[in-house]
């Protein structure tokens, strides 16, 4: 099934469907954070709630203790450059998953961000979002395939290849024993 969709012309339609889904659902979850309402997006509500009320396990334990350690003493403090990061990432990663262009970066942080919901309580509409998008993960360069990323991707790994030398591993190749 993976390489069907890391490899198929077909799939690369069907994975742009649901690329196209998915952008447009990030891009008005960003837009309305950026430009919707008349006050300005903050999370601190969210990172407030989570620490009022903490994912519990069945005998009653905070499930996850370093999360919510990380909200109280990293995010809560810092909470005007999370709600940014959050607005901006998710504005950001429907742009980028509309245009096909690095795709699966704009998947990865679109999955990181859904676990990041995920582990403070939301569920919402994050389980369809995070088994969309690792199909998408998984189908890699498929998933961009049509969009941006026909002509992005083959210019980044060339411009790695020449100019970084990534991927030019000829100087470390071992003779084979036939030749010693």
């Amino acid at each position: 099934m993976v390489h069907w969709l890391r490899t198929n012309k077909y799939a690369s339609i069907v994975l742009l469907l649901i690329r196209l889904y998915l952008g447009y659902e990030w891009l008005l979850d960003g837009f309305a954070k950026l430009w919707g309402n008349e006050s300005p997006f903050s999370a601190a509500g969210f990172m407030q709630g989570i620490l009022k009320n903490p994912v519990l396990s069945p005998e009653k334990t905070v499930l996850y203790p370093v999360y919510n350690g990380f909200i109280k003493n990293i995010a809560l403090p810092h909470a005007q450059l999370f709600s940014f990061l959050v607005s901006w990432g998710e504005f950001l990663i429907g742009i980028g998953l509309i245009i096909g262009v690095l795709t699966t970066a704009a998947t990865f942080f679109a999955l990181f961000l859904n676990f990041i919901y995920l582990f403070g309580g939301t569920v919402s509409v994050n389980p369809l979002y995070i088994l969309l998008g690792s199909i998408l993960l998984y189908s890699g360069f498929n998933s961009g395939k049509i969009g941006g990323d026909y002509w992005v991707i083959p210019y980044i790994r060339r411009f790695a290849r020449e100019k970084l030398n990534w991927g030019n591993h000829e100087d470390t190749v071992q003779p084979s024993r036939k030749a010693q």
